[in-house]
């Protein structure tokens, strides 16, 4: 992993090799080897070989024209740049800051243009640093933009099924469709699920396993682990049925997949296989006796003539999207606790929510505060789509296979605009239009939003309920300045929290 120090170190040799450069000639448009990752290659900038006002070029034609970059302050920073490339894996605390070092310098440097950056990989990234871009990549069709590489839809992951809801891969009417049920099955856009009857009694029995055993002085203690049993249960529950609640196998096999990821040799791709078919046999055992109200059932409702909707496949998808709850129950947990007046406004409206009747699941305040958890620490960090055809921004022409970034997790505490960036603020989110502010993406936007982002948020709310209507978070680690500005990280294998009776 990266860090301050190592990015520091990187700036360093960028001089010296900068010094170095200027006693010996270098050819025409070619950087000294292993240089840092460079921002001057590719759209136009102005002093860089900008095109002239209104003329539409290529990137390879603005690249051709771009000048070795002049040696600054930000060439430090842009070394750090390569983290933002490492999807979900944990970053630490100084390379997120070093990354959001990068971006600002980026953004100073091509005044909101998007930016293409080299990576040490030799990868090319288009960057997107202004708002007016970011809804364009929210609102173009997966014919434009897809949401995954091309590489993804040779093959299916063992741990996801193939043309999954969020792959991608335009294989025709049976991924559109697939799309279509998940949405309707997840109820997409609805705040309270239907089946949330069933499934708030779920969440409410499990969260015993948050809040059981007391420490000898009566707090009890809460970390990961618990988190993860406690809401494993529960969603295994939710999605195949009560049957499956005590299946810690299926759950360890599925682990197992996501941990194999993508690229495993021969001998380890055999082994993620046979798991990969144990788990589905597993799954379609429950899936055929799962009753109405789980999605396994709602989704068995469908008509499927042809065969394509795979079920079981969606079904695994779904208990693997459960896997950020924890984490973020922690989170929304650690930073409640670290503001007294925000837990009291959520233990009040925790305790009125049990007479709310048929209404119940709303919990809005709950939901402002694991809403504003996803801001500051969001699942996704950063969010990259593939063009399928020749695009243009903002005059520079890019050919199909362009990877195009956005950093989700620097737009949304970007203090140049967001108000209170580094803060815990639950009630931005009770601003008229706040769910579309292309800023804040912590479920995405347009067609390429989560379908289960609601459901997520009734789930992790809930759950803070049952917490917090018997409990008081009193102890945290680490402890968080209530008025300061927050880390750039929290991993939940460091949160602890305490809970003391009420």
């Amino acid at each position: 992993m990266r860090t301050v120090q190592g990015a520091a170190l990187d700036g360093l040799r960028a001089r010296v090799r900068a010094l170095a450069a200027r006693h010996r000639p270098e050819r025409a448009g070619r950087s000294p080897r292993g240089e840092a990752p460079l921002a001057d290659r590719g759209p136009a900038v102005p002093g860089l070989g900008a095109a002239a006002p209104g003329r539409r070029t290529s990137v390879r034609e603005s690249s051709r024209y771009a000048a070795p970059a002049a040696e600054s302050p930000a060439r430090a920073a842009l070394a750090g740049f390569g983290v933002l490339l490492r999807g979900l894996a944990r970053p630490r605390p100084g390379e997120v800051r070093t990354s959001a070092a990068a971006l600002r310098a980026l953004r100073a440097r091509h005044g909101d243009a998007p930016a293409l950056v080299r990576t040490r990989s030799g990868r090319t990234v288009l960057v997107l640093l202004d708002p007016q871009d970011l809804r364009r990549f929210y609102t173009e069709p997966v014919s434009v933009l897809a949401a995954a590489t091309p590489d993804k839809c040779r093959g299916p992951n063992p741990g996801e099924p193939a043309d999954s809801a969020d792959s991608g891969c335009a294989r025709g009417e049976p991924g559109a469709q697939r799309r279509e049920v998940s949405a309707e099955v997840l109820a997409a856009g609805r705040p309270v699920h239907p089946s949330h009857g069933p499934f708030l009694a779920a969440l409410a029995e499990e969260a015993r396993h948050l809040t059981g055993s007391a420490s000898a002085t009566g707090a009890v203690p809460l970390d990961l682990a618990r988190a993860r049993y406690a809401v494993q249960r529960a969603a295994r529950r939710i999605v195949l049925g009560d049957a499956a609640a005590a299946d810690e196998q299926l759950s360890g096999w599925l682990t197992q997949l996501r941990a194999e990821g993508r690229g495993a040799r021969a001998g380890r791709a055999r082994a993620a296989r046979s798991v990969q078919d144990k788990a589905r046999a597993r799954i379609a055992e429950y899936a055929a006796r799962a009753d109405g109200d789980t999605l396994a059932g709602r989704a068995a409702r469908h008509a499927d003539p042809t065969g394509t909707l795979d079920p079981v496949g969606q079904a695994q998808h779904w208990l693997l999207a459960m896997d950020a709850v924890p984490g973020t129950l922690l989170r929304t947990l650690l930073l409640l606790g670290a503001h007294p007046a925000e837990q009291d406004l959520a233990v009040a409206e925790a305790v009125a929510e049990v007479a709310a009747g048929p209404d119940r699941g709303e919990l809005p305040r709950l939901r402002a505060c694991v809403r504003e958890s996803l801001r500051l620490y969001p699942v996704v960090p950063d969010l990259i789509r593939v063009t399928r055809t020749e695009t243009e921004w903002r005059g520079v022409r890019y050919p199909a296979g362009t990877s195009v970034l956005v950093p989700a997790a620097f737009h949304q505490r970007d203090p140049e605009r967001v108000p209170a960036a580094h803060v815990f603020v639950p009630g931005r989110w009770k601003n008229p239009g706040a769910d579309q502010d292309i800023r804040m993406a912590p479920f995405s936007h347009g067609g390429g939003r989560c379908p289960g982002g609601q459901l997520g948020l009734m789930a992790t709310a809930a759950l803070c309920a049952e917490v917090l209507r018997g409990h008081r978070v009193t102890g945290t680690r680490p402890v968080l300045d209530p008025v300061g500005p927050l880390p750039a990280t929290l991993d939940p294998q460091g949160i602890r929290l305490t809970l003391t009776r009420r």
